[in-house]
C-alpha cells in the first residue's frame, strides 16, 4: 500500500508541477508576445499538452481512487480532500479549458478570430481554479502520506 500511495503522490506532484508551470510560467510569457507569436505558441502548446496532461491526469485519478479504497483510516480525510480537489480539477478541465482548447487548436496565427483575447482571458480565469485544484490535491496527498507514515 505504501508503494501505491507513493506512486500517487509522485503522479499528483507531476500534475501539480505541470499545472504550476503552465499557470505561472508559460501564461505570463505568452502575454508578453506579440499577437501572431502568442497565437502560434498557444496553438502549439495546446497540441502538445492535450497529450501530456491526460497522460498524467488519468493515472493520477486512478491511483488516488485505488489508494482511497485500499488504505486504512490514517490520513483518510486528507485523501478524500485530495480526491475532491482532483474531481474539481477534472470538472474545470472538461467543462472549462478543454472546450476552449478544442477551438484554439484550429486558430490561424495569421487570421485569428476577432474575440481571441476574450477567449484567452476566459481560459486564464478558469485555469487559475484548475491549476489551484491540482496543487491542492498534491498538498492533500502529501499530507495523507505524512499521516500514514507518521
Amino acid at each position: 500500500m505504501a508503494l501505491l500511495q507513493a506512486i500517487g503522490v509522485i503522479l499528483a506532484g507531476l500534475l501539480a508541477g505541470e499545472e504550476f508551470i503552465v499557470r505561472y510560467g508559460v501564461q505570463p510569457a505568452l502575454r508578453a508576445l506579440d499577437e501572431r507569436a502568442h497565437i502560434g505558441a498557444r496553438v502549439a502548446l495546446v497540441r502538445r499538452l492535450r497529450i501530456v496532461v491526460p497522460a498524467l491526469m488519468l493515472p493520477t485519478v486512478a491511483v488516488a481512487v485505488a489508494v482511497l479504497i485500499r488504505a486504512d483510516g490514517a490520513g483518510a480525510g486528507w485523501r478524500w480532500a485530495g480526491l475532491a480537489a482532483l474531481v474539481a480539477f477534472l470538472l474545470f478541465s472538461f467543462l472549462g479549458t478543454v472546450p476552449i482548447n478544442m477551438k484554439v487548436v484550429g486558430w490561424d496565427a495569421d487570421a485569428p478570430p476577432a474575440d481571441w483575447r476574450a477567449v484567452v482571458d476566459r481560459w486564464q480565469r478558469i485555469d487559475v481554479l484548475r491549476s489551484g485544484a491540482a496543487i491542492v490535491a498534491f498538498g492533500c496527498f502529501v499530507g495523507a502520506l505524512a499521516v500514514q507514515l507518521g
